[in-house]
């Protein structure tokens, strides 16, 4: 028994030497011969990335919207776009979260925490002194707010019960708001110019990021309802957040929430909701689609450039066999077994796969590498399990491709392969 091992671990090295001596005695057509399995593997661990990238993306972006909070809304999240669908709807009420919040208090058993209005505008500029930012979201909330968010403070303070009842000119602001108006000077207690207004700034939101790589959460200043209105005026853009109790029971407080605005809005049973019960399972409604077009994209292309990269492993291989048809029956002559010369044509179609694989991979870490330095907001991540799925893949298209020719150079005939000119 141990005899046999050592001859098939000879057998076994001495086709790995002759595969590399080969290998590198024809680099240029090598390195064609595995360009199909190199395209092949970038495609593969590339679509990989990016499903990963945007899983990882919609966790984290889920975090910040908070796990236990829906929102009570005029238009769904799952149908976005189609605004003629809701345009008829009349709108949110901040007060809608004190009636809320009364019924929660009667209600020992409530699955709702707490309620909370928001009023909202993307319109908004802030400036400080010579410094001026476009495009920041003005949310305009009462002091429980904090109790939805997922976003602690790194410096100063949220606003008070009183200040909040008041409608004073306070404000939290986000990371990016703070550096930018005041990049080398604390925020705490400067005033910002907001339209025609100036507004204390008393607290700085820790760095968050951005949902889903498009809306920035550190590019925010968040007020008291009344300071939003002496500023903007009644907004539009109305909801109410609520804090659930438990994750795990959303579909009961979603029932709850829809039987209380239905409730709140005066609706007949034979009436449709006008209003929407959002949350974060409409947005993974929403993305689903996304990533199945990435897989199927990735596959097609993936399984196309395998194929043709093993069709071109194949051609070769069988040109190799023609072109060392004397070696291959001068070897068999002086006792070659037909399974050595098998392994010694596998081998080499396996690592010509192998190092298309490597050349792959390390393109696919470059790419991954270069959208991180270039875009370090987008979701990337390249999974330890693509690498071993790409080497699995590529040993797999080997074998598949060198099999056919290793098996007609085993069953070559001495005597004829002798003569082969």
């Amino acid at each position: 028994m141990n005899g046999k091992l050592q001859h098939f671990r000879y057998e076994t090295t001495e086709s790995l030497n002759m595969a590399v001596y080969q290998i590198r005695s024809n680099k240029i057509r090598s390195f064609l011969t595995a360009l199909g399995v190199i395209i092949g593997i970038v495609a593969i661990t590339m679509m990989g990335t990016a499903i990963n990238g945007i899983d990882l993306g919609f966790e984290k972006s889920l975090a910040m919207i908070g796990y236990d909070v829906i929102y009570v809304q005029k238009s769904s999240w799952s149908t976005m776009g189609q605004w003629w669908k809701y345009r008829n709807r009349p709108d949110i009420k901040t007060d809608y979260a004190v009636q809320i919040n009364r019924t929660i208090a009667d209600t020992p058993r409530s699955e709702l925490v707490v309620a909370v209005p928001q009023m909202s505008t993307f319109q908004a500029s802030a400036r400080y002194r010579d410094r001026l930012l476009q495009q920041v979201f003005s949310l305009g909330t009462n002091q429980d707010y904090p109790r939805t968010a997922s976003g602690d403070l790194s410096e100063g303070r949220f606003f008070t019960p009183q200040e909040s009842a008041a409608g004073d000119m306070v404000c939290v602001v986000g990371d990016d708001i703070a550096t930018g108006l005041f990049p080398h000077e604390p925020s705490i207690g400067k005033a910002i110019r907001l339209k025609n207004s100036n507004i204390r700034v008393i607290g700085v939101f820790r760095k968050q990021g951005k949902f889903l790589g498009l809306f920035s959460f550190d590019n925010q200043i968040v007020m008291p309802l009344g300071a939003f209105e002496k500023i903007y005026g009644k907004s539009p853009f109305v909801s109410i957040r609520i804090k659930i109790r438990d994750q795990k029971r959303s579909p009961q407080a979603n029932e709850e929430i829809t039987g209380l605005m239905r409730r709140i809005r005066r609706l007949s049973p034979s009436q449709e909701n006008d209003f929407a019960v959002n949350e974060q399972m409409a947005f993974k409604s929403q993305l689903d689609p996304i990533k199945n077009g990435i897989a199927v994209a990735g596959i097609f292309i993936t399984g196309m450039s395998l194929f043709v990269g093993a069709i071109g492993i194949m051609n070769i291989t069988f040109v190799s066999v023609k072109e060392r048809t004397r070696e291959i029956g001068l070897r068999k002559a002086l006792g070659a077994r037909r399974r050595t010369i098998l392994l010694q044509f596998l081998i080499e179609s396996v690592m010509i796969c192998m190092i298309g694989g490597l050349i792959g991979l390390v393109t696919s870490v470059s790419i991954t590498f270069a959208i991180r330095f270039v875009m370090p907001d987008f979701p990337v991540r390249f999974s330890p399990m693509l690498v071993l799925a790409s080497l699995a893949v590529s040993v797999i298209t080997g074998v598949v491709s060198g099999l056919a020719p290793a098996v007609i150079a085993s069953k070559l005939d001495p005597a004829t392969s002798l003569r082969y000119e």
